[in-house]
């Protein structure tokens, strides 16, 4: 007989697939409509909180055309999590004007392709990359802002052509080169491969994201022409979608496009369910930032890191339907591909974005006119021939939080959380800048994209004695991120530094400010500066002496510094 591959199990799945009765809904009293979207949008949030279970994602999709109209789908630690999950969604109003139309079970696995090591002496035994990357797959994260194709597949087992009489050499073999198609792909689609074998109908249940629909067509089409699928694959049906926010359903239900882009936070100030015209936001209160330093740690790589049907390093994964594992297992943890922000730490609560906190993820609490804001304080800034910002013509967002816990211990949180986010093509940068005149240290998240400095947000909110989010204290804070100085400057920049505090100590309208310094780079500083009012910030950048640090600064530093105005 053949040899099976052994196989290591993660989360439970289900896609849950829901139509709408509009002829009901239609007829229903305004009321009874009311209701059934706020116990929708209450059990959806909920849902994505996880706060229902250990650990796990949520999230929700519309679905196109005649098969369904909405898609629930979650990943949790048991099946028992799963099943409480359909009954609670029965309770709610909005049930009864949905009809589920199908649904699909299925469980993530990783097979004894990916590391005999793995299998057969435990996680332990397997370098960091490869125990991350496995971790990834078994315990993934649902993209947001995303397209999402989802359809099941199987191995064919006909009389010409059956995948279970192939040895492991030649089953090997095909998924590597299914796995090269794949390659193509990467930082294009993510995906979720689950086992459902005696689970439900087929042997796997793919699911694909794409911020391009169009790139999920074409993989799946080029997959078509590789052995792997022309000789051995069997598909059911294909459902597509896209990716909205419960606090959408409101608008999803009134025929509006989803996702709105409305600021959540303008529900949480009393918007009105059902009503028409949502307003849509641009964002407001991001903090464009600047990475003034290069892309560090592991990051990079593709977002996810994840390559469709095969990794970049894949040698085959033997049943796993579209490839997995890689010949070159030594590679760094951001060439495998870390799914999820919660592996090494307990996923419990974790994944909660930072508008569920009523934080935005930039740090401006959600004040919508941040961005022009910013703007204006860039050209204020430019007039004075001082340099603010996006750094090689590029905007960035952060996310600062100040901590009063052991820098130590805080540090090794925030690797943990590190490694995960260095998973995805959008994260620049995260790092601890420890005070010299403060008991505080800084937690600095900085992104490509606004809703990613927002999730991390969320995440790093949980961590260990969290005081205060840069933004949410009162007055004007503005930060000079990543000052990079010449190793041979070092000393001399922060005793001058200490020179311009005790200036700004004797300005009108200063707080507080401090020179952070990186824990692991301390030629890599970050300046913290609380001041009563933007006026009060701007005389001190007008002044002369500010204008003669400026001067000074560029024989020092080995970089421009960049700016992060949080009004």
């Amino acid at each position: 007989m053949v040899e099976a591959p052994q196989t290591a199990e993660g989360w439970f799945s289900l896609h849950d697939f829901r139509s709408i009765d509009w002829d009901a809904w239609r007829e229903a009293p305004a009321s009874e409509r009311q209701r059934a979207i706020e116990e929708g949008e209450a059990f959806l949030k909920h849902r994505e909180l996880v706060a229902d279970a250990d650990a796990g994602e949520s999230a929700l999709f519309s679905v196109l055309g005649h098969k369904a109209d909405l898609l629930f789908l979650h990943f949790r630690p048991s099946l028992d999590d799963l099943s409480a999950i359909e009954r609670r969604f029965e309770d709610t109003a909005l049930a009864k004007f949905t009809e589920r139309e199908t649904s699909y079970v299925s469980v993530t696995e990783v097979s004894g392709y990916v590391s005999d090591d793995y299998f057969e002496e435990g996680a332990d035994a397997v370098d960091e990359g490869l125990r991350r990357y496995i971790e990834g797959k078994l315990k993934p994260e649902i993209p947001d802002d995303e397209y999402v194709s989802f359809y099941p597949m199987s191995k064919r087992r006909g009389a010409e052509h059956n995948w279970y009489d192939l040895d492991f050499e030649e089953r090997a073999e095909l998924m590597a080169g299914h796995g090269e198609v794949g390659k193509e792909y990467a930082g294009k689609i993510k995906q979720v491969i689950a086992s459902s074998v005696g689970f439900d109908d087929h042997e796997w249940g793919v699911t694909l994201f794409g911020a391009d629909p169009t790139d999920i067509k074409d993989i799946v089409y080029e997959m078509r022409f590789d052995p792997a699928s022309s000789r051995y694959g069997e598909f059911g049906d294909f459902y597509v979608g896209r990716r909205f926010p419960p606090t959408d359903l409101d608008a999803f239900l009134a025929g509006e496009a989803v996702p709105t882009g409305r600021d959540p936070a303008e529900d949480s100030a009393g918007h009105s369910h059902g009503e028409s015209g949502h307003h849509a936001s641009d964002d407001g209160g991001r903090a464009h930032g600047a990475g003034g330093a290069e892309r560090s740690g592991a990051g990079g790589g593709s977002a996810h890191g994840d390559h469709p049907h095969g990794d970049e390093e894949t040698g085959g994964e033997g049943d796993h339907p579209h490839g997995e594992g890689g010949a070159d297992r030594g590679g760094d943890s951001a060439d495998r591909g870390v799914d999820g922000a919660d592996h090494g730490e307990d996923g419990a609560d974790r994944g909660v974005d930072g508008a569920d906190h009523g934080e935005d993820g930039a740090g401006h609490g959600g004040d919508a006119s941040g961005e022009s804001d910013d703007a204006d304080i860039r050209g204020e800034l430019a007039d004075l021939d001082i340099y603010a910002g996006k750094p090689h013509g590029e905007d960035v967002y952060a996310t600062v939080l100040y901590s009063e816990a052991d820098v130590d211990e805080l540090f090794d949180e925030v690797d943990g959380l590190r490694g995960n986010f260095d998973h995805y093509g959008t994260h620049v940068k995260t790092a601890v800048y420890e005070g010299r005149h403060t008991d505080r240290a800084a937690v600095v998240s900085i992104w490509d994209t606004a809703s990613a400095a927002e999730t991390a947000g969320g995440f790093l909110s949980e961590l260990p004695d969290i005081v205060a989010r840069a933004g949410e204290e009162s007055g004007f804070g503005t930060m000079g991120m990543f000052y990079t100085v010449k190793p041979d400057y070092q000393t001399e920049f922060v005793d001058t530094f200490d020179e311009v505090g005790d200036l700004l100590a004797e300005m009108d309208g200063h707080v507080e400010t401090d020179l952070m310094v990186n824990v692991e780079d301390e030629n890599d500083m970050f300046i913290a500066s609380q001041w009563n009012a933007k006026e009060d910030a701007m005389a001190f950048f007008r002044s002369e002496e500010f204008s003669e640090t400026v001067q000074w600064g560029r024989d020092v530093l080995a970089d421009r510094p960049r700016h992060v105005f949080l009004a």
